[in-house]
């Protein structure tokens, strides 16, 4: 599968809470970023579940060309 569309150029910080599901939006058009707002409807694009394992401050990839889904590794510093 392809990347999804870049949805931003930078990490996006959230506060997760533990035990908490967060669905990743994979394919970009989401107005929630970075999370699912159901845009992906009629592509190849699901959303990725993630569960908090901890509340914590976690860094959730925005370019959506991660190595690391959800999370961001830099792979928007690469050209």
């Amino acid at each position: 599968m392809n990347n999804g569309e870049r949805a931003g150029e930078r990490a996006i910080a959230v506060e997760v809470e533990k035990d908490k599901s967060y669905y990743w939006c994979s394919c970009g058009k989401s107005a929630k970023q970075p999370f699912c707002d159901g845009s992906h409807k009629g592509t190849d694009f699901t959303p990725l579940a993630y569960k908090a394992e901890e509340t914590k401050k976690m860094f959730f990839c925005a370019c959506k060309q991660t190595n690391n889904q959800p999370f961001c590794d830099g792979s928007h510093n690469k050209k």
